[in-house]
């Protein structure tokens, strides 16, 4: 090959080389290289209530997060606490409204993850059983073991009020594990707090677990008659809810963006935002405020 010929050859392949680095406008030739699109920060939630409208109600928090951060914030839905666990594993989102134990769960997947906020309430959490009326059953200070002789379903199964924390403290009251305890298995798992009330409420099962929070918000508005479902039991509190952040964000949107990221949460006084998160204020958290949670999975699992 000649000198010359060998020197075009060289030149197209630089230049062929070039043309793949650098992408165009359109219009007409020489257009200036387009920027990189925008890092998008993407958040999803346990669907511990109904799922139907989940991007809706979280549209709130995105918008707060966008204008405080001043960056693009898309929710990104999950169908069950499992999926919204293997979200934030992979990647696909990176901050995500966990309850304790998935929370758990997910910053045991994700090294470097951080719980950063929870809502103040969520610090005291509580779990109700519950008692359709035809039982009879009413109120007690004291574990009701009666209930060893009626049908029974928790929420999810991943639920740290509606399953995990309720069965810590059956086991401590009764000694027993629910297969062991409840005489007419199976235990059910409704999936949410919600239809677990309504569960109890029409008679599928006799007796609930669920969220406190979720139970008198239902009963709050309606959705459940106290006429037909009264709360027999209340367990000891515990730290459940809040926002787990994934470590990439640091690398997404600079050194120091977690710390950014908490204290927006924390100073969020935006009432639409705390109200999709039905949340008056959120304070800040660390890991460690879940170790009691992450304690107690050692002890009570369910597949």
């Amino acid at each position: 090959m000649s000198a010359g010929v060998l020197g075009a050859v060289l030149l197209l392949a630089a230049c062929g080389e070039k043309k793949e680095e650098v992408n165009t406008n359109g219009g007409g030739g020489g257009g200036e290289p387009v920027p990189a699109p925008a890092a998008v920060l993407k958040f999803s939630a346990i669907p511990d209530s109904d799922t139907t409208a989940q991007a809706e109600k979280y549209k709130p928090v995105a918008d707060y997060l966008a204008k405080a951060l001043e960056i693009e914030v898309e929710f990104v839905p999950a169908d069950s606490y499992g999926s919204s666990v293997e979200k934030f594993h992979n990647g696909d989102v990176q901050l995500a409204w966990f309850g304790g134990v998935s929370g758990v769960q997910a910053r045991a997947d994700v090294g470097g993850a951080r719980a950063i906020v929870s809502g103040a309430k969520d610090l005291q959490f509580k779990s109700y059983f519950i008692a359709n009326t035809s039982t009879g059953l009413i109120e007690s200070d004291t574990f009701p073991m009666e209930i060893a002789n009626l049908t029974f379903t928790y929420g999810s199964s991943s639920s740290t009020s509606g399953c995990i924390m309720p069965t810590n403290y059956l086991m401590k009251a009764t000694g027993k594990t629910p297969d062991e305890f409840f005489k007419k298995p199976p235990v059910g798992f409704s999936g949410a707090h919600d239809k677990t009330a309504l569960q109890v409420q029409d008679g599928t099962f006799q007796i609930g677990a669920l969220s406190y929070s979720a139970f008198e918000k239902m009963v709050a508005s309606g959705k459940i008659d106290s006429g037909k479902v009264v709360k027999i039991w209340e367990t000891p509190t515990y730290a459940d809810y809040n926002f787990t952040a994934h470590p990439e964000l640091e690398e997404m949107f600079g050194e120091g963006f977690l710390d950014k990221l908490q204290a927006a949460l924390v100073g969020c006084e935006d009432a639409a935002a705390l109200k999709a998160l039905d949340r008056n204020k959120l304070v800040e958290v660390t890991n460690e405020t879940f170790a009691g949670i992450a304690s107690v999975m050692e002890k009570v699992t369910f597949e």
